[in-house]
């Protein structure tokens, strides 16, 4: 809960939902509230739960945020990111979870970062979404300069998003192709 001088308090889900669809609302204020006290992480990584879509995004971004803030206070939630965020079938939220797994890489054990990689593959395999597609090829061709088998892997899956209609996703995939080659 966020709570003012007159201690009027709101929980998360509350504070994150309504106003415009493309909007993320009162998204930097959690954010600031959550860096501002480490114990409500808790609180925010909970929001994640909402039946609410616009919710659900608006989470997923202040939780990069945070994780892109302070990439240590979420070591001890790296299998809720990769389990339970990385299940969620939402565009907004699985290219934030790439995003901070991306944060959290270089502290992940070998299983989290076989999970990771797994989960990311499996969004650039079967998503259609161009925001998901742009970020998650970036983080892989990234991961895949130290892992051969992924890079294997990947290549086929750029030259694939190479030929597709949206002008960002093929020139990225062709970027990433190059640099990969080199």
């Amino acid at each position: 809960m966020a709570c003012n001088a007159s201690s009027v308090c709101e929980l998360f889900d509350q504070m994150l939902a309504g106003g415009h669809p493309n909007s993320l609302g009162r998204t930097q204020e959690v954010v600031e509230i959550v860096l501002a006290d480490h114990d409500r992480l808790d609180d925010l990584f909970a929001a994640i739960d909402s039946v609410d879509e616009f919710v659900r995004l608006r989470v997923g971004d202040a939780l990069e945020k945070v994780c892109r803030d302070r990439p240590e206070w979420f070591l001890p939630y790296v299998d809720r990111l990769l389990n339970d965020l990385g299940e969620i079938d939402q565009p907004s939220v699985q290219w934030h979870v790439a995003q901070m797994a991306q944060h959290r890489h270089g502290d992940l054990s070998k299983h989290q970062a076989q999970r990771a990689s797994n989960l990311l593959q499996r969004n650039l395999h079967d998503s259609k979404d161009w925001i998901v597609l742009n970020v998650t090829m970036d983080v892989l061709t990234d991961w895949a300069g130290h892992d051969r088998a992924l890079a294997d892997w990947l290549k086929p899956q750029l030259e694939r998003l190479r030929q597709d209609d949206r002008k960002s996703v093929a020139k990225r995939a062709g970027k990433r192709l190059a640099q990969l080659a080199d």
